[in-house]
């Protein structure tokens, strides 16, 4: 998937982002949390995840 897509979805479908880019990993479930609980952490860390050079 393109980054750039990556990056437009982590900013407004976070857990979205994080499963396309690392799937059902302890990262999306973190992510999910973090947008729960207040959106801003949940965009925060799908940025950080999908901007990782490792996939």
């Amino acid at each position: 998937m393109s980054r750039l897509v990556l990056i437009i979805l982590a900013i407004f479908l976070p857990p979205v982002a994080v499963f396309l880019k690392k799937g059902i990993m302890p990262a999306f479930w973190i992510n999910v949390v973090l947008t729960l609980i207040f959106f801003i952490p949940g965009v925060v860390h799908a940025l950080w995840v999908v901007t990782k050079d490792k996939s």
